[in-house]
């Protein structure tokens, strides 16, 4: 180096590009974070002994009794006198809202106590592989209850959350080595549908409807296998929602794609519907599933 040329200073290492944070987010990454919303589920599913799960899905927003039934009491016991006539109004419409909210509430426990049944069931067949092990969408409502029932069973649950604009926190109950929080929906839904061999569906909105479609489709055109289970819990409710009889005779569906469909209105009668399935078609363990 010659007298006159400035002393260059030493250079950082640059980055493993796995290492690299902005690249990883960005758009050109892609195509890496879908593959590891794949493959840790994968394997932290086979480090846990997973064989296949029970899907239960619902609502939201639906809350326990005791929760429901505090809010109710709350709103009864507020000063009516005190507010005004704008205000006695609001008053009036959130103590219908709660009411409702109460009489749904009867899924949430419900959706509890079924859970809290197939796992005990579940748990009488070996700890190697775990078989058919409660997953849920990983967030409060139904969610929430299905994975609170398989805890208060003493056996491990399944939570599959989502980032959304709004923050949704993973429930309580979920056992935390199997709690998945993913970005892409078309991943999360690859989850649901991949090793589950049964579909239970509370009363629910969008979302709700959204698997319970997607799963539909995929039973429908073969692409999950054929003796899946799909249940359909609470007619109440879904007879309103849902006029499932006249696709049939619109002829948008046929009878045999209706028949994929079970119904129930009880605990027993949907614990019933679903060991019975599961012992006639899917006691024995897909290779894929031990090869994985």
């Amino acid at each position: 180096m010659s007298a006159g040329q400035p002393k260059l200073k030493p250079q950082h290492a640059p980055k493993a590009p796995h290492e690299d944070h902005r690249f990883l987010e960005s758009t050109p990454a892609r195509p890496l974070r879908i593959l590891a919303e794949y493959l840790h589920p994968l394997v932290q599913l086979k480090r846990e002994g997973i064989a296949d799960t029970i899907v239960i899905f619902g609502s939201a927003r639906i809350e326990s009794h005791e929760t429901a039934q505090a809010r109710v009491t709350r709103l009864k016991n507020e000063k009516m006198q005190r507010l005004s006539r704008a205000a006695q109004t609001r008053h009036r419409g959130e103590l219908r809202h709660a009411k409702s909210l109460l009489e749904m509430s009867r899924y949430y426990e419900e959706a509890r106590q079924l859970s809290h049944k197939i796992t005990s069931w579940s748990l009488t067949l070996g700890p190697r592989p775990r078989r058919f092990v409660i997953c849920s969408g990983g967030g409060p409502g139904i969610m929430e209850a299905a994975n609170r029932g398989a805890s208060e069973a003493g056996g491990k649950s399944i939570g599959l959350s989502i980032e959304l604009p709004h923050e949704q926190f993973a429930n309580a109950y979920i056992s935390p080595e199997l709690s998945f929080n993913f970005h892409y929906f078309f991943m999360r839904k690859l989850w649901f549908a991949q090793i589950a061999k049964a579909l239970i569906v509370f009363p629910g909105g969008f979302g709700t409807m959204d698997e319970l479609w997607e799963m539909l489709t995929l039973l429908q055109t073969g692409k999950l296998a054929k003796h899946n289970i799909i249940l359909i819990y609470g007619r109440k409710y879904w007879d309103k929602v849902l006029n499932w009889k006249a696709m049939v005779n619109w002829g948008t569906i046929n009878e045999e794609e209706y028949k994929m469909l079970q119904f129930a209105d009880s605990v027993d009668e949907a614990f019933d519907h679903i060991r019975a399935g599961l012992e006639k078609y899917h006691m024995e363990i897909d290779p894929f599933l031990q090869a994985y």
